[in-house]
């Protein structure tokens, strides 16, 4: 589960946590962070590339061997190879258990007919004193009925030895405004 919520032109507050259900019920990777666009370029419908930053606070969960607080910070470069939009992105932190890390990834995004995108990613994450968890995902995403609704369905293959083998996933995201209907500045 993942709320954005946009706090001032180009920031938004980001909070999110997921569920496992493999055996029991996990709380897991719970953070809030403040994510920013540093330059604006083509995801803000201008020439260039969009360079975003993002500082999280990754909150305890119910993993044992997390309940403590870390922290991570990502930088976000996005540009366009025609027809494909590329998402690159590199950081680190310390992660709940107190143990330094590095992540990255490389995302693309090729539209294939009207509000349907094919879409590839390989990332990964290193974790002092751990191996690897690299893998990489093929999926789709439909904007159905309007540019405030969105599906996606991906399966993604583990290329390390630490990465699970196989994990499907399915997501919905759809946007709305808190504004007054009746609305607007005074």
């Amino acid at each position: 589960m993942v709320l954005n919520y946009g706090v001032a032109p180009n920031l938004e507050l980001v909070g999110e946590f997921r569920l496992d259900v493999s055996p029991d019920v996990d709380i897991t990777d719970p953070a809030l962070s403040l994510k920013g666009v540093v330059r604006e370029g083509v995801l803000q419908d201008k020439p260039g590339l969009s360079v975003a930053i993002e500082g999280s606070l990754l909150l305890p969960s119910t993993v044992t061997g997390e309940h403590a607080v870390g922290f991570e910070a990502v930088g976000i470069v996005s540009g366009r190879l025609a027809p494909v939009t590329l998402h690159v992105n590199a950081g680190g932190g310390v992660d709940r258990a107190g143990r330094a890390f590095g992540v990255w990834g490389l995302i693309g995004e090729l539209p294939l007919h009207g509000k349907v995108r094919l879409v590839g990613e390989v990332n990964g994450e290193s974790i002092e004193r751990e191996r690897p968890n690299n893998s990489a995902l093929l999926g789709i995403v439909w904007q159905p009925t309007s540019r405030n609704l969105f599906l996606d369905a991906g399966v993604r293959h583990g290329i390390s030895s630490a990465a699970p083998d196989w994990q499907f996933t399915v997501g919905l995201t759809f946007g709305f405004s808190l504004a007054s209907a009746r609305g607007g500045s005074r």
